[in-house]
């Protein structure tokens, strides 16, 4: 009779606990990438994301979306991260304003489901690669495409065949290796092959509406509830299974990024780079300038391997680190070697070189800011012009040894006797002559070093 009490108890208590469980109702993840840039510490964000929604079998991930574009390698990690995952992936391109440029195109086409917010667009992914002559993908093709188009000269025609001449093999397999990524993705998911290749090979780019009229996303949203509403009941294919989104009455839970990602993400703008990397070299050269084991040297060495960490993610050009270290060099070098600013000259032409050509991409949001470098070369310069001045100064200065360093100090006299007397400078005891009586106490000032005594006033 108890065990039969007991088995009722357990039953009413799994269909108690089933009820609660089905009233609390399954959650939906969101991720967000709000303005900004694509690169390694997003993609690690994004797959920290995926796998967290997995973990906790969530209904589906909202990645909401809102990027300028960024690096192709980070990107292909995002999308990889999207295409296998073990629950549904919904990409939303919001709030209002915002934009899915040049990578945001390839997440936003890798999703189960597409959507974007009234008064955004999406689109303008020509990839961009940097060759030896700093040319970019597509530039000489471009070149070529519009010479042809208002060819209507002889001259036109050598024009062509100059630009055919310089346009790099590399430009084509970039671009056409990113034309079938991206074509795949678009079958993939049901979406416009041919406006997504536009989109890469034309850099084109649609409004919300256009992109919805040409089936390139699934839907318009205002909001995430909004978005929640219009998404349920949804099929999708996920690991080749269908599956149905139930996203009415469920708990939406936001994944932050993590402290470190954040810092990581600061840390790795262009701008704060190059801010870290010129405390780097300022420190160390003062440390240079004023020896010894201090704290701007500390603070150098930190900013400096902080800034190297940066770069690694960044589209660095060496040689413009190298013409930033060369200028450092020889700002250190015009205090030791006379060349009367020559060395100075060619220390701020290599530091404005270097600054200039220190991140190689065309896009502006992988560069640093105009501002930012003027800013930095008044402030180069006018160090540099206060160590040459301080060097020129010392070059000119008189040298002084032995007991001359005397001449011009004062001291107070400990002994009298008339015009004679002792004092104590320098650590030492001196005899000291005066045209006038002395009185122990009064401070006198040496005039000249006379063998072993001192003539003073």
């Amino acid at each position: 009779m108890k065990k039969a009490y007991i088995y009722i108890a357990i039953i009413i208590t799994s269909i108690l606990f089933s009820f609660y469980s089905n009233s609390q109702g399954s959650s939906v993840y969101v991720a967000s990438i709000e303005d900004d840039i694509i690169n390694p510490i997003m993609a690690e964000y994004i797959d920290h994301a995926v796998k967290e929604a997995e973990v906790n079998n969530a209904e589906c991930l909202i990645i909401k979306l809102d990027t300028p574009g960024g690096l192709l390698t980070s990107t292909r990690k995002i999308v990889k991260s999207i295409m296998n995952s073990k629950i549904p992936i919904v990409v939303y391109v919001s709030p209002s304003g915002a934009r899915a440029g040049s990578a945001g195109v390839f997440i936003t086409l890798a999703a189960n489901i597409a959507a974007m917010a009234p008064s955004t667009n999406i689109g303008a992914a020509h990839p961009v690669y940097l060759n030896e002559e700093g040319r970019g993908v597509g530039g000489f093709k471009e070149t070529i495409d519009k010479l042809l188009k208002n060819k209507n000269e002889d001259k036109e025609d050598k024009r062509v065949e100059e630009a055919k001449e310089k346009a790099s093999p590399m430009d084509d397999k970039i671009l056409n290796d990113t034309k079938a990524w991206v074509k795949s993705i678009a079958e993939l998911r049901n979406r416009n092959v041919n406006l997504a290749v536009d989109a890469v090979e034309k850099s084109i780019s649609v409004t919300e509406n256009e992109a919805l009229s040409s089936k390139m996303i699934d839907l318009i949203a205002f909001d995430v509830d909004d978005l929640l509403h219009k998404i349920n009941g949804w099929k999708v294919n996920v690991e080749g299974k269908e599956k149905e989104l139930k996203t009415e009455n469920v708990t939406v839970v936001d994944i932050a990024p993590t402290l470190r990602s954040k810092i990581l993400s600061v840390l790795a703008h262009p701008n704060i780079t190059y801010i870290l990397l010129m405390l780097g070299f300022y420190g160390l050269l003062f440390e240079f300038t004023h020896p010894g084991i201090g704290f701007s040297g500390v603070v150098g060495v930190i900013c400096l391997i902080i800034a190297f960490y940066s770069m690694q993610v960044l589209p660095t050009n060496y040689a413009g680190v190298a013409l930033i270290v060369v200028a450092i060099i020889l700002f250190i070098a015009e205090i030791k070697v006379t060349s009367y600013g020559l060395l100075t000259l060619g220390g701020i032409s290599a530091f404005l070189s270097g600054s200039l050509i220190l991140f190689d991409s065309p896009h502006k949001f992988m560069q640093i800011s105009i501002s930012l470098i003027v800013a930095f070369g008044i402030a180069t310069f006018l160090i540099a012009f206060l160590l040459l001045s301080l060097a020129i100064k010392a070059k000119r200065s008189k040298r002084l040894v032995g007991t001359e360093i005397l001449v011009g100090k004062k001291a107070e006299v400990i002994l009298a006797d008339g015009n004679r007397g002792k004092i104590f400078i320098d650590g030492e005891i001196w005899n000291v002559n005066s045209e006038k009586d002395l009185e122990k106490g009064q401070v006198v000032e040496v005039l000249e070093v006379k063998g072993m005594s001192l003539l003073v006033k």
